[in-house]
Formats: structure tokens, sequence, C-alpha cells
């Protein structure tokens, strides 16, 4: 992905390490935020946000036996609509 976006931003002038701390540093935001139950949008891409997951009831796949998941937060992403329409074309 950093090669990628370096050669795109070619006119700019940033090196692929440069490309890479700024994408690092975007990522890390965007995973703060929602690990503090904000929704990041990024227009024309999406959005993330943390959604509860229930507890249930499982089973150990090995044994067979059941087993109680307890309930946690997980991280979602909903895709905006220019990028479900990129990937239905």
């Amino acid at each position: 992905m950093v090669d990628a976006v370096a050669e795109r931003v070619k006119a700019s002038n940033m090196t692929k390490k440069q490309v890479d701390v700024a994408l690092t540093n975007a990522l890390n935001v965007i995973m703060e935020a929602v690990a503090n139950g904000d929704k990041v949008t990024l227009v024309g891409f999406g959005s993330f946000e943390s959604r509860d997951r229930k507890a249930r009831e499982g089973r150990n796949p090995k044994t067979g036996e059941k087993i109680n998941i307890p309930a946690t937060k997980m991280p979602a992403f909903s895709p905006g609509k220019p990028f479900k329409e990129k990937i239905a074309s």
C-alpha cells in the first residue's frame, strides 16, 4: 500500500518513508478514535465504528463442549456509496 500511495503522490516529493509514516499515523488515529467509541467517516470511502457483540454460547471445536463467550466490542466498517459502486462495476 505504501508503494502505491508513494507512486500517486510522487509529484509532492514525498518519500516512501514519509508516506509510510503518514499512513501509519492516520491508521493509528482511526484505531484510537474507534477504541474511544467515536465513529470515523472518510467521505467516499466508508465509516469505522465500534459495535457491541452480545454474549453467546459456543462450542469447543475439539471437544464439542458448550462454552460461554462473553460480550465484547468489535471494530466494524461500513463502505461508502462510491466504494460500493467501484467494487460492483
